[in-house]
């Protein structure tokens, strides 16, 4: 499976610093991981000629004909130094069957089998035989479990995984602002389903 957990860090083709770079980050802790810059040479030599024609007007002709060889290999070049990137990123993250996310080794379980935010959701949630919203104290997160996604508390006011007021009795209707009880499942005014 390929990886999609990457920033885009290459500069342009046109630039005499032209090259290829991705930082590839977990989902789940943010950390992050640079590839090494793989320089793109006819990039850099359309950037060198590029330059050179300011100083000498002879040179346009060389210019067209480097910008044309460097755009004309920019995206296989490209792809096989993403490809390369992916390689040595894989040594660095994994990926989780369960949520589908790309994790540093410092966010994987190895006990479970999948990354540490599917390990809180799983203890906080699963009791005996299914899951159930009522579980919040037979989970190891010790929290009750945010209305809004589900997740583990691990206190504080606000979930640390969407944001939701805990601590709040009320919650506003996303569609018309009307103001409802937390445990609401619809808005009484528009319908809205939560």
């Amino acid at each position: 499976m390929a990886m999609t957990n990457y920033r885009d860090l290459s500069t342009l083709t046109s630039d005499a610093s032209a090259g290829f770079q991705f930082e590839f980050f977990c989902e789940v802790s943010g950390e992050t991981w640079r590839s090494p810059f793989r320089p793109y040479r006819r990039g850099q030599l359309h950037g060198i000629i590029q330059k050179a024609t300011y100083w000498f007007n002879g040179l346009h002709s060389f210019g067209r004909a480097a910008e044309y060889a460097a755009s004309a290999g920019y995206s296989k070049a490209k792809a096989e130094a993403l490809g390369d990137a992916q390689e040595l990123a894989a040594q660095r993250f994994r990926h989780c069957e369960s949520c589908g996310k790309w994790v540093a080794h410092a966010a994987w379980d190895d006990r479970q089998g999948h990354c540490t935010d599917c390990t809180k959701k799983a203890q906080g949630r699963y009791s005996g035989g299914g899951y159930s919203e009522s579980s919040s104290d037979a989970g190891g997160g010790g929290g009750a479990l945010c209305p809004n996604c589900q997740t583990p508390s691990e206190g504080g006011r606000f979930c640390h995984e969407c944001g939701f007021d805990m601590a709040s009795a009320f919650k506003s209707c996303p569609s018309c602002g009307s103001t409802l009880p937390r445990q609401a499942r619809f808005c009484t005014d528009c319908g809205h389903g939560f």
